[in-house]
């Protein structure tokens, strides 16, 4: 429960939305690119700005799963996405070949030296033209991103060994979907904040963590992620069957209780969050409860954990046998669902936040021995 406290605060801290670290591939891109999309639909984007950071995005995937370092260094690609006052931020980090650096960070430098109207006079030459790339120009792709959203892009190299470099591309767009910065134009960016969530989430076997609105658009792509996930690792179909349905009710429960964006704003993001390590999966949520709720929950979660596999298996019929056409709620049948599917103790923690509302974290493990 404190490791997902503190990552929970340090996502709240630097208004971080997503955090993924993993292998990056053109199939698993979609539903991370979807889940951006499916965010800015819920806030107040327009299509022209969501078009803009969708295509940004598309292009920094696309990047990472193309150009990055393919070798055993190729789970340490990192996807980042911050909701910030006025916008979004998303940034992409991967490891390259330290031989590459000097040729990128010019290619940088020579686009961000780029107003507007030359931006789009190189990518126009560069289309009709494309030997130019080969030539030591600046890439068609980062010419692209400069083009579709404006201003300058932000990186950083971060050295890791003699023959690998961390690299960490980003881009903040206003509602418009034109870039931005948020400190001085003199200040440099730096990829500090990213590659110490990368570390946190590397040390405990984290590949995933959303800490935004949860509703049942999102739940979908994180869910239709951690799928392709699964399937790309080949993890054993059981095994597969049992971590999906438990997401599932994990993720539905948190988008059906949600008290809505405002409020969670205000006092606790939603959480889901993912770890992988040796055929053993840890999923857990986190959601604001209202308080008058919280010894009625207490009390369910407490029996639930005093009962062994057979005994869940019993308390789910029951419980399922009570159900009427006329009942408004499924009781303990989700919850008693999640402990039965994993095989072991559900762990929670209620944490006052206000007057109103406590924050409810519960996380199941899933051993694939059982």
């Amino acid at each position: 429960m404190e490791l997902i406290n503190r990552l929970r605060h340090e996502m709240q801290k630097e208004d971080l939305m997503f955090a993924y670290r993993g292998l990056v591939t053109l199939e698993n891109s979609v539903p991370l690119i979807m889940l951006i999309e499916r965010e800015m639909e819920t806030a107040e984007y327009g299509p022209v700005a969501r078009k803009r950071l969708f295509m940004f995005v598309v292009e920094s995937l696309q990047n990472v799963a193309k150009h990055g370092d393919h070798s055993e260094s190729s789970g340490m690609s990192m996807i980042l996405y911050s909701k910030i006052r006025g916008g979004y931020t998303v940034t992409t980090g991967n490891v390259i070949s330290s031989e590459n650096v000097e040729d990128l960070r010019r290619r940088l430098e020579e686009i961000n030296r780029l107003d507007p109207d030359e931006i789009r006079s190189v990518y126009r030459r560069m289309l009709t033209d494309s030997s130019l790339s080969s030539k030591g120009g600046a890439g068609l792709g980062l010419i692209e991103m400069a083009k579709k959203t404006g201003n300058r892009l932000d990186y950083d190299f971060r050295r890791l060994n003699d023959r690998q470099h961390y690299f960490m591309l980003s881009k903040t767009v206003d509602s418009e979907g034109m870039g931005f910065h948020t400190g001085s134009a003199e200040k440099q960016f730096s990829g500090d904040k990213a590659l110490k969530l990368g570390r946190m989430m590397a040390r405990n076997n984290v590949y995933l963590i959303w800490s935004g609105h949860l509703n049942q658009a999102v739940g979908r792509e994180v869910i239709s992620f951690t799928e392709k996930k699964l399937s790309e690792e080949n993890i054993e179909q059981t095994l597969r069957k049992r971590v999906f349905s438990i997401l599932v009710e994990m993720i539905e429960n948190v988008a059906k209780y949600s008290p809505g964006r405002e409020d969670e704003e205000k006092y606790g993001m939603p959480l889901a969050m993912l770890r992988f390590r040796q055929g053993r999966y840890h999923i857990s949520t986190g959601n604001l409860v209202r308080n008058s709720q919280t010894e009625i929950l207490r009390e369910k979660m407490n029996i639930i954990s005093r009962l062994d596999n057979d005994e869940l298996r019993e308390y789910f019929k029951k419980s399922l046998s009570e159900q009427t056409p006329e009942t408004e709620s499924t009781g303990n049948m989700g919850l008693i669902e999640m402990a039965w599917k994993s095989g072991n103790k559900l762990h929670y923690r209620l944490s006052p936040v206000n007057d109103i509302y406590s924050y409810f974290i519960i996380n199941a493990r899933i051993d694939s021995r059982i």
